[in-house]
């Protein structure tokens, strides 16, 4: 039996299930057995470089150095054994129907280069103070998926389903019992929708699907993490041994990373412990240890590593990368039509979030506080704030307000790039103020009484207050700036189509 392959897959399904099972438990109330932020504190590209970018120390930063260190003694076991993409990348690949196409030892060096010049392109940009590990980095790659695309496409498809099988078939009894448990738990999700889901789904369906050409494309190209890993387990005591060999060079044609080269040599670095070759060696002469035996066949020189250091062209392409980073400039919370034009972008965000560049700088675009708005009001940014602000989350009153007493965007941030707050802390914070058009407004423009704003309005003292003019004492909506918290639900609820005629801007918010 393939017994080391067999446990390999069991560990990819049980860190993916978990990595699922943690996402989908992060929402109201927070009940699932691990935090939201677990895998994201394992990561260390992601808490090096926010911590490098951000000048501060995150609170998993010293496990992520613990990955690290393991990585040292194992070598790259976490793309093999752990990571959510790698996993769903493996399964892709089951659905190639032959081999992925042979390459050189030549075009798998040229593979393996780009990722290290991201990697270092990233590190660049975190000493400047820009943090762009978001945009590459797998476990948030596979988290902002997840959250973004996969459970809204499965909750609404499972309510679909229940609804017909109650409304429309009449079932009864058993099958609305289900469907009532599982509404707290499975369903309890509220995401009908996320702007922008069509990008990050194709960004996501682009990665995994480059692998049904060439195997772990991503892995052994593109993924910094990889490349932070590559240079970490380079030297790894815990190494491939070759017992005998009669050179018929099956392990390197099926190795999935182009990590065992022609000469029956391999690169450590870029190993990531699928242990195929053991099963593919006819002479089973292959295995993993700390010691005994060779790493290669007698007539291989020892030096497992590629010679040489970074080319002259190499050198230029990250150099190139590098002045690229100086030009992903900060814009302040701006479009780059408001940059141009000197306005700024008229966008509300998450309760006590950072101050603008902080916020973009710190937040990894995980898609944790969107997913566990209980409003849904939470959607993630285009291009309303500049490059720099791509996917961060904004608040859209049309959606889905802030609720008043809920803290839970903060609480499930991995960064505090939104700040975790407690109820007291909450209720006090302003997201931005409320302003009546009163050109549109039922009262003001057209004499109809309208208290909708009002009624809804969730401070205890009533931040909307209604003016009474008149003979009939109609009631005119106004702002109370001391007591108004900016939480959208007046904007919501206006009956006004297809413009509010109440609307909240970022005006007064606290930013942390």
């Amino acid at each position: 039996m393939k017994k080391a392959v067999i446990a390999r897959r069991f560990s990819q399904a049980f860190f993916l299930i978990l990595f699922v099972y943690i996402l989908w438990s992060t929402t109201y109330p927070l009940a699932g057995l691990l935090p939201p932020g677990t895998f994201f504190n394992i990561d260390p590209l992601l808490m090096i470089m926010t911590s490098l970018s951000s000048r501060v120390i995150l609170p998993g930063f010293v496990v992520a150095l613990g990955m690290l260190v393991l990585t040292l003694i194992l070598g790259r076991f976490f793309c093999g054994w752990i990571c959510p993409l790698g996993t769903s990348i493996d399964a892709v690949n089951l659905l190639r129907k032959q081999s992925s196409r042979k390459l050189s030892d030549a075009q798998n060096r040229v593979l393996s280069l780009p990722k290290f010049l991201i990697l270092a392109a990233v590190g660049i940009a975190a000493l400047l103070g820009r943090q762009i590990a978001w945009i590459f980095d797998p476990v948030v790659l596979m988290a902002r998926f997840i959250s973004l695309n996969l459970i809204p496409a499965v909750t609404a498809s499972l309510n679909t389903f229940f609804i017909f099988l109650i409304r429309d078939l009449k079932f009864e009894g058993a099958v609305r019992d289900l469907y009532r448990s599982l509404k707290p738990t499975l369903l309890g999700v509220k995401t009908d929708f996320f702007s922008n889901a069509g990008v990050i789904l194709a960004y996501f369906l682009a990665v995994v699907a480059v692998s049904l050409v060439i195997s772990r494309f991503w892995c052994r190209s593109l993924c910094p993490l990889g490349a932070l890993y590559a240079l970490a387990g380079r030297f790894a005591p815990f190494r491939r041994v070759i017992d005998r060999c009669i050179k018929c060079q099956q392990c390197s044609n099926e190795c999935r990373t182009g990590a065992i080269k022609k000469d029956l040599s391999y690169i450590r670095g870029e190993c990531i412990l699928c242990m195929d070759c053991i099963y593919t060696c006819p002479e089973q002469g292959i295995r993993f240890g700390f010691r005994g035996g060779a790493s290669e066949p007698p007539s291989v020189a020892a030096d497992d590593e590629p010679k040489g250091g970074i080319s002259r062209k190499q050198f230029l392409v990250l150099l190139a990368s590098s002045f690229a980073i100086l030009g992903f400039r900060r814009t302040e919370g701006k479009s780059a039509a408001a940059v141009a034009s000197g306005g700024g972008a008229d966008i509300i965000r998450p309760p006590a979030a950072l101050t603008e560049n902080e916020f973009t700088d710190r937040c990894v675009r995980c898609g944790n506080c969107m997913k566990v708005c209980i409003t849904n009001g939470l959607q993630p940014v285009m291009l309303e704030t500049g490059y720099s602000g791509i996917w961060t989350p904004r608040l859209v009153p049309e959606i889905g307000y802030c609720e008043y007493q809920c803290t839970l965007c903060g609480r499930t941030c991995p960064t505090g790039a939104i700040p975790p707050l407690n109820l007291e802390q909450k209720l006090k914070i302003r997201l931005g103020t409320a302003e009546v058009d009163r050109s549109i407004c039922l009262p003001w423009a057209e004499g109809k009484e309208c208290i909708v704003c009002q009624e809804h309005c969730p401070v205890p003292e009533k931040a909307i207050i209604l003016d009474r003019e008149g003979p009939v004492g109609l009631g005119r909506p106004r702002i109370s700036e001391e007591l108004c918290v900016g939480c959208g639900i007046c904007q919501n609820k206006c009956p006004v189509r297809p413009r509010r005629a109440i609307r909240v801007s970022p005006t007064g918010a606290d930013r942390t």
